[in-house]
């Protein structure tokens, strides 16, 4: 038996009324902030050589998922992500050796965040239109806060929730039901934008949320799902927002990239 929330979003769509959002949510590395130009760079710092950032992300990923669990702290995550990222390449050293390398690598790394231009203008325009915002991120730690306060993005939030904080990760939906309950909004009237398809998009449609991919790569968009829209990137956010939803006020101008 279909829910209350689907049968209402099943006549809004037969009647033609855009839902209503109150709420936006948003991922931050690689949608705001340019985090994988600074970790190749960071990475080519520790290695040497530039082909083995697929190898890298695999990794992490993996060491990532162990510290959002719970199993490592952000410090032991990064020295044992690093430690078995070495040792897969043949290369054998001992813990000392190998936190002073993963301490080298975070400075460059940490020295090299930029955002990405069109993200200030999006976020000023999202909350001069009274929408309320939450980041929604991945990360394992408390490094994120501090990213979040040196590239001036803490300001624009009114909910931070941190995968490594809440013991819960995209797409799982538990992450993306925090964020709408720390900003006291339906999932049907929030809205979630991220640069991952599979984690982003699909994970906060199936959690309820409305999915946009910021599709920043190019990447063939024909496999998105149809109810996931796709923008190549912020500067189509805000009338995407307007034709596509309710939002409080559609009367402040887009930003001007």
């Amino acid at each position: 038996m279909a829910s209350a929330l689907e049968l209402r979003s099943e006549l809004d769509r037969s009647v033609g009324n855009p839902p209503e959002i109150k709420a936006v949510c948003l991922d931050i590395d690689d949608t705001l902030v340019d985090f994988t130009s600074a970790a190749r760079s960071a990475l080519f710092t520790l290695i040497g050589r530039d082909d083995m950032w697929p190898a890298w992300q695999h990794t992490t990923d993996e060491y990532v998922a162990r510290a959002v669990a719970g199993e490592l702290d952000p410090k032991t995550m990064r020295l044992q992500r690093t430690k078995a990222f070495l040792t897969d390449m043949g290369v054998l050293l001992d813990d000392e050796t190998v936190q002073v390398l993963e301490d080298r690598r975070q400075t460059q790394m940490c020295s090299g965040w930029r955002l990405f231009t069109d993200a200030l203008p999006c976020l000023d325009w999202m909350r001069a239109a009274g929408l309320k915002l939450a980041a929604v991120t991945n990360a394992s730690g408390p490094a994120q806060r501090d990213k979040m306060a040196c590239l001036g993005l803490t300001r624009f939030f009114d909910a931070v929730v941190i995968a490594g904080e809440r013991g819960v990760a995209k797409p799982a939906s538990g992450i993306f039901h925090a964020a709408c309950q720390e900003l006291q909004v339906n999932p049907s009237n929030a809205v979630h934008i991220g640069d991952r398809l599979d984690l982003d998009a699909i994970g906060a449609r199936d959690a309820g949320l409305h999915a946009i991919w910021l599709n920043r790569e190019d990447e063939p968009a024909a496999h998105a799902p149809a109810d996931v829209h796709v923008i190549a990137d912020l500067t189509e956010l805000p009338s995407l927002l307007v034709s596509e939803y309710v939002t409080p006020s559609v009367s402040v101008p887009a930003p001007r990239c």
